[in-house]
């Protein structure tokens, strides 16, 4: 591609004013035209901190993450020029937004539709992973290729995706098989999709999915129906 493509990011955000700053401040900016943090319904002051580090802010009263991403795909469609890349990225600065540059060079140099931001091929600081999180990704990819004969690595949230691509896709996830689902209709769609290593940290604050058992059993159950549900 001769000039960097248009690329928005979209950050799904759910009660992390402490993290929400962080990530929207370090992406670069050179390589980013809009930040867009959907406000997931927090009860803190998620909304003030990513104003206050230059992100616009879209409401999402309804729970969930899928919500929340297709809140922000909603209002990228109504743009008068629509991006040509999509990056999604967490909140809680987890991910090291400074490496968008390496997802996205990966996906126009190689004319891939979906890049995914592998944290099982990346370098993981000790503890920024649950092992129930370790398990979920290792058993959801092993099913993906047994059932589907889909090689992926991980279901990382840190992922770079065309727009016409992921229009295409008509993602329906509410909550959390958002991941899943878009990794798996991009192998039944036919996308050209790929990996690229990143690194991962201890998140800041308390996760709201691994860090509880509800949310822990409620994540893995939706990831699973998905993978049984296509098959």
């Amino acid at each position: 591609m001769p000039s960097k493509p248009h690329i928005d990011v979209v950050i799904p955000a759910f009660n992390e004013e402490n993290a929400v700053g962080n990530v929207v401040r370090d992406l670069p900016r050179s390589w980013v035209r809009e930040v867009v943090v959907v406000n997931n319904n927090s009860r803190d002051d998620t909304r003030r901190a990513a104003e206050a580090a230059g992100a616009t802010v879209l409401d999402e009263p309804r729970q969930g993450y899928g919500y929340a991403c297709l809140r922000g795909i909603e209002y990228l469609k109504h743009k008068e020029v629509p991006p040509e890349v999509v990056v999604f990225i967490d909140a809680d600065y987890s991910d090291y937004p400074e490496e968008l540059p390496t997802l996205v060079q990966h996906l126009t140099d190689h004319q891939l539709d979906l890049v995914i931001g592998s944290r099982a091929l990346g370098k993981r600081q000790r503890g920024s992973m649950t092992p129930q999180q370790v398990f979920g990704n290792w058993l959801a990819t092993t099913l993906m290729r047994w059932l589907y004969g889909i090689h992926y690595t991980d279901l990382g949230p840190f992922r770079a995706v065309r727009f016409a691509t992921l229009l295409e896709m008509n993602m329906q996830d509410k909550t959390y098989g958002w991941t899943v689902e878009m990794q798996l209709k991009a192998a039944k769609l036919g996308f050209a999709v790929g990996e690229v290593p990143v690194t991962y940290r201890v998140r800041i604050g308390h996760s709201k999915v691994s860090g509880t058992l509800k949310g822990t059993l409620l994540a893995g159950y939706k990831i699973l129906s998905w993978i049984f549900k296509y098959r």
